[in-house]
């Protein structure tokens, strides 16, 4: 029976926006994409910004958020990221103050704690909005959070016939893992420290799920668009496994035959690292509008 109680009760809302201002200089994309490619047998063909430093420029906003929510747990909750969505209209551009907005867009309870579907937006200075990411992540033993809106779907890629597949295989260093870290700034310790990583329950220490995937768009910008990064305006994958230095990671590729979207999957010994994995290409003599203004 529903008392009048139940019906006056009013549903949790959703935290209030948060925003910040970040200015990216020249030195930190060009840096970012060094340490990504030192996997990598070359350099990078232009000095444009990777899609990936939407998600740097974003990811200490969103993270602090995330961690404000379980600030009422009576312990300490470690989060998860458990996958991850980006789309792009052009890339960052160096010098450019950037507004970033951090919303929370709903909360669920599940076995391992309450799972959180977080919206970023950047901007440019004149309020126009360039970029948009949607992160899945668990705060693991959360269950003091209210759950409140709603968990959206993982965005789909686009249909297409099947052109050629192809591979390739990486062997992650505790260096490179190290270099990742310090040019995205997550400097999460069971990234660097093996004690902090033991504590968490991994062997090691273990890559950025987002280092993998900025690899990954390196990769497909080399075969599929001739080098040029800022042809890559979405990008879509999950967590599953970690990917730890020194294991093999083999990445399967599944391009579409019109070479617009490349679908990829990351197999390390344990199981599949990274799921579902999409990009979606702009086609070739597009104008993104990415050089510096």
């Amino acid at each position: 029976m529903t008392t009048t109680t139940d019906r006056n009760r009013t549903a949790p809302a959703a935290p209030a926006p948060r925003r910040a201002e970040r200015t990216p200089d020249r030195e930190e994309t060009t840096a970012f994409r060094a340490a990504v490619r030192a996997a990598l047998p070359g350099p990078a063909a232009t000095a444009d910004a990777s899609p990936v430093h939407a998600f740097v420029l974003a990811h200490t906003l969103a993270d602090a958020t995330v961690r404000a929510l379980a600030a009422g747990e009576p312990e300490p909750c470690s989060v998860v990221h458990l996958g991850q969505d980006i789309r792009t209209d052009r890339p960052v551009r160096p010098g450019e103050t950037v507004t970033v907005t951090v919303d929370v867009l709903g909360a669920r309870r599940e076995a391992r704690g309450t799972r959180l579907a977080v919206r970023s937006t950047l901007a440019a200075p004149d309020g126009t909005p360039f970029a948009e990411l949607l992160t899945a992540a668990l705060l693991v033993g959360a269950t003091r959070i209210e759950p409140f809106g709603d968990i959206p779907p993982a965005a789909v890629a686009p249909a297409g016939d099947p052109g050629e597949p192809a591979g390739s295989r990486h062997e992650l260093t505790a260096d490179w893992i190290r270099g990742y870290a310090h040019a995205s700034g997550d400097l999460n310790p069971i990234h660097l420290e093996e004690r902090a990583a033991r504590d968490a329950g991994f062997p090691t220490v273990l890559a950025h799920g987002m280092g993998v995937i900025a690899l990954v768009c390196e990769e497909i910008a080399d075969r599929w668009a001739g080098g040029d990064i800022t042809r890559v305006r979405a990008v879509g994958a999950r967590f599953s496994a970690p990917v730890l230095p020194g294991e093999p990671l083999d990445v399967a590729y599944r391009p579409d035959a019109a070479g617009r979207v490349v679908r990829f999957t990351c197999r390390v010994p344990g199981g599949t690292a990274v799921k579902g994995g999409w990009v979606l290409l702009e086609p070739a003599g597009h104008t993104p509008g990415g050089g510096d203004e």
